[in-house]
């Protein structure tokens, strides 16, 4: 069983986006590959095709931030970076195959930079060449203590890191920019042996795209951000934003300042021997300073992703890493075994040949992140492509296509990098997600034909009946109390724009009577739901009862109206107007309340111009009522007809000293609720329904909510809500019969 609670526990201490993600994305991203294998691949492909792996590299990374930034910003986001939005929006099986793949990665990553450590220290002091491998355990050593420390130290070591990187930076492109000719640029445009798209190519991508999988330490920092969703978001961002700009010119300026063989043979050399003022020094440093703070951003990053799936327990022998110590809530369990792990690893891959070991670690990492960042992709479209209306995101630069594309690019690079290698990294992925799937979790599928179709509903209600009902799931199942539709197309059309295709719309007619007098009459109202529902295009069921008295027949159909999960929790039926008989239309309303089925009432005074521009109001009075009108307000709006149009929340208040803090209140509950929406408070010392006349006779649809009166009240009641809706638009009375919390993504 999920531990959510504890999965979710976060340390006290708090970084901002620079510290939290910008720096350890960037010092990440800027590793090994820059010093030791970048100017090899622009020798090897040229600078055309350099910048076109760059490129794919860097969209492919693109994409995932924004998928991140839409998972990230729509719900609250804990620890575990990257295994923590895949679990949440795919399950914990697909969270959790790729939560161990992702952190056994970063692990690998961890002896992959001190490897490129120890080699770029061997170069620069021959003497150290006989030491090798042991250069390698020292430097992980040391990082491990900094990590043992706590993340604080650890991102204050990052910003010296930092310094001392950016200084290199500067001084090896300057250097590669004094040698920068534009006939050798010419020269090395193009490379005969790496036409796009060949396998050399590809095995290229695979070398070069560990450069720009950095991003990741930012975001396995999630339990530690003040801000993560924000955070997350622009600091993996500018960290691409700068990250692509110094490999352009690192391609530019290496591309046209040396030969192509000295590229191939010597790409770190070439760096040391033509630096500025001679300063190979400064470029030993950032060697140094690059390998050391990519490997010590994964000594930080990656055991908090296995502290977050231990916390879940979906993997029972991973429970002693869900501890976490002190008020940071270091995951020092996690850190051992990462510890232990990169040991082993420089033990097994140290002997002192370097290069051909770090090639192929390289395109085995890469697929580990590539497909991370396609679940990533893939969990963000099925947040959007579903179109939940919980799915409000904060952050607008995203779209299903693009997160599908990023799905694509991901798990086809993979395919074009190693067809081998991602056919044997997926059969670990899933034979995880087998696994995990067997311990509690169940997930089917469907297709579009129509007897797989009915099976495979058949199956998901039967699951989906397991599943408690819970807010971020839930869809409007409205039952409408049509009648004769054509002559209440006001009220049908309503409760089509409340669904804005999110849900299931219901259509009934109650006939009044016994069944054996009207069977013949049910048949034809049947027929006039159906033919009704075909002639206007819409997408809903229809429901024919014969009962009693309207009481029964309201009865029957929110009992009985639809299987198990499906049934109603909204019903829909017009303001009774002049029939005047608030006694039995405050009774089949109780009927709804005692089965937990809110309810709309739709004074209908018309559709609005579908030419102009619209307004709706929502006046709030408080929670009880007031989440549920803003949701459906929002999908009010999501309809084509009600395009641009606005959302005011309006607040009555009684004297103007409390006119500032209820409007900050309002703006602070639109936030929230993250939906598109203008705060608006009235002041109103004198007779509220004046008031209402005066602020909404000119919207074009108002959104109020109501109670049920007491026995013996129904006359009153009716009477004081029938002089508010009196020079009004079309207005919806909205009561909340759960009182639950529908803008809460909890």
């Amino acid at each position: 069983m999920l531990n959510a609670n504890y999965a979710g526990r976060a340390s006290t201490l708090k970084f901002g986006t620079f510290g939290g993600v910008f720096t350890p994305s960037i010092l990440t991203i800027f590793g090994v590959i820059m010093f030791m294998r970048s100017n090899y691949v622009v020798g090897q492909a040229g600078i055309i095709n350099a910048i076109a792996i760059l490129l794919l590299c860097q969209f492919i990374t693109l994409l995932t931030t924004l998928s991140v930034g839409a998972i990230s910003t729509n719900m609250p986001v804990k620890g575990g970076g990257a295994y923590f939005m895949v679990s949440r929006v795919l399950g914990a099986e697909f969270g959790g195959a790729i939560g161990i793949t992702l952190f056994l990665a970063q692990v690998v990553s961890i002896s992959f930079y001190l490897l490129g450590f120890a080699e770029a220290a061997t170069k620069s002091f021959k003497i150290l060449e006989p030491y090798f491998l042991y250069t390698g355990l020292t430097a992980a050593a040391i990082l491990f203590l900094i990590a043992r420390v706590g993340a604080d130290w650890a991102i204050k070591t990052q910003y010296v890191i930092m310094a001392i990187l950016f200084s290199s930076i500067f001084v090896f492109l300057a250097g590669a920019y004094q040698s920068f000719s534009s006939e050798r640029l010419a020269a090395n445009l193009y490379s005969a042996n790496c036409p796009m798209g060949s396998s050399n190519f590809w095995t290229l991508f695979a070398i070069y795209f560990p450069s720009v999988t950095g991003f990741i330490a930012g975001i396995n920092m999630s339990g530690d951000l003040e801000k993560p969703g924000e955070s997350m978001t622009k600091g993996t961002l500018y960290a691409l934003l700068v990250a692509t700009l110094v490999y352009f010119l690192q391609i530019i300026l290496y591309g046209g300042g040396f030969l192509r063989a000295e590229l191939i043979d010597t790409p770190y050399k070439v760096m040391l021997e033509n630096a500025l003022f001679g300063a190979e020094f400064m470029v030993v440093a950032g060697v140094y300073a690059a390998t050391l703070s990519s490997a010590l951003g994964r000594f930080v990053g990656a055991p908090r992703v296995l502290q977050a799936i231990a916390r879940d327990e979906i993997i029972p022998f991973l429970k002693p890493f869900a501890r976490g110590y002190g008020e940071t809530d270091e995951p020092r369990a996690a850190l051992y075994f990462c510890g232990i792990a990169t040991f082993i690893l420089l033990w097994l891959g140290g002997d002192g040949s370097g290069g051909q070991f770090l090639n192929h670690v390289a395109a085995i990492m890469g697929m580990f992140f590539l497909f991370t960042f396609g679940l990533l992709n893939l969990a963000a479209f099925i947040e959007a492509y579903s179109a939940n209306p919980s799915f409000r995101p904060r952050f607008r630069f995203f779209h299903w296509f693009l997160a599908f594309l990023g799905f694509a690019g991901s798990f086809g690079s993979a395919v074009l990098i190693d067809f081998k290698a991602a056919m044997l990294a997926l059969f670990i992925l899933f034979s995880l997600v087998v696994y995990l799937r067997k311990r509690k979790m169940a997930i089917s599928f469907g297709d579009a034909r129509r007897g797989f179709l009915y099976s495979r509903i058949r199956d998901n209600l039967f699951i989906l009946k397991q599943f408690d009902d819970d807010i971020r799931n839930w869809r409007p199942s409205i039952l409408t109390l049509s009648g004769n539709p054509s002559s209440r197309e006001t009220l049908v059309t309503y409760s089509v724009w409340l669904n804005a295709g999110r849900g299931l719309v219901v259509l009934a007619n109650i006939l009044i009577g016994k069944l054996a007098d009207l069977s013949q009459q049910r048949q034809s109202a049947c027929k006039q739901l159906n033919d009704f529902l075909d002639e206007k295009c819409i997408q809903a069921f229809s429901q024919v009862v014969v009962a009693d008295d309207v009481p029964a027949g309201v009865r029957t159909i929110l009992q009985g109206s639809a299987y198990g999960p499906l049934r109603p929790n909204l019903f829909i039926c017009g303001w009774m107007g002049d029939s005047r008989d608030p006694v039995k239309y405050v009774s089949y309303l109780r009927e709804a309340t005692y089965l937990k089925v809110s309810q709309i009432l739709v004074c209908d005074r018309g559709l609005p111009d579908p030419q102009k521009s619209k307004r709706i109001d929502i006046w709030w009075r408080g929670q009880k009522n007031g989440p549920l009108m803003i949701l459906m307000a929002h999908l009010l709006s999501h309809n084509w007809e009600w395009g641009n149009s606005r959302i005011v929340l309006k607040r009555v208040i009684q004297n103007l000293e409390g006119l500032e803090q209820s409007r900050k209140a309002l703006e602070e509950l639109i936030e929230f609720a993250r939906v598109d929406a203008e705060a608006e408070v009235v002041v109103c010392s004198g007779n509220f329904t004046d008031t209402l006349h005066n602020n909404s006779g000119d919207a074009d649809c108002v959104f109020m909510g109501f109670e049920l009166p007491e026995a013996d009240q129904e006359e009153n009641w009716f009477n004081s809500y029938e002089k508010m809706l009196k020079g009004l638009p079309t207005t919806l009375l909205v009561h909340s019969a759960d009182a639950k919390d529908y803008l809460s993504h909890d």
